[in-house]
């Protein structure tokens, strides 16, 4: 992503607010350009950060990584592992759910409202697994806990969370 588009138009203003102020404001705009680029890019790879932190609490347990190639940040998607192309595991696929225990022990009943698409792409979906629809939307909120679960484990291993920086510098 280049952002000298965006720094190059916060100079035209700056000049253009100094043209107002006569010739001592346009000679200390011109001192003030370089010095204010640094500090806009800093503070533009500080949004992008923030937003790619963001953006990966919504998508977990995949993730987007802020990574700087020079003096240009890009995006980067990661897929969870074990989970190709971010997809979520199906959960046809997992074993049953692990048995209730303590005040789990005790089944609780639930109505679920669902649209009649979604309910009928469940119900395909539980049929091509072999199990009960509530089979199956059991071992899909377990899978959807386990992964969150995850993804709040990684984001605290890090330990700096959205301040993470990774890439190469010269």
């Amino acid at each position: 992503m280049d952002l000298s588009p965006a720094l190059e138009l916060v100079r035209q203003e700056l000049a253009v607010a100094a043209e107002a102020g006569g010739e001592e404001a346009r000679s200390l705009a011109e001192r003030l350009a370089g010095p204010l680029e640094s500090a806009l890019r800093l503070a533009l790879l500080d949004t992008l950060a923030m937003a790619a932190a963001e953006i990966t609490s919504d998508l977990a347990p995949g993730s987007v990584e802020l990574r700087l190639r020079g003096r240009e940040p890009s995006f980067v998607v990661v897929a969870p592992t074990g989970e190709p192309d971010g997809a979520a595991a199906d959960p046809a696929t997992l074993g049953p759910p692990p048995p209730p225990t303590g005040d789990d022990a005790a089944m609780a009943r639930i109505n679920l409202r669902l649209g009649e698409d979604l309910k009928a792409r469940v119900e395909e979906a539980a049929r091509a697994g072999g199990l009960s629809v509530n089979s199956w939307l059991v071992r899909a909120a377990a899978t959807a806990l386990e992964s969150t679960a995850r993804a709040r484990q990684n984001r605290l291993a890090t330990g700096r969370g959205s301040e993470r920086f990774t890439g190469w510098v010269r």
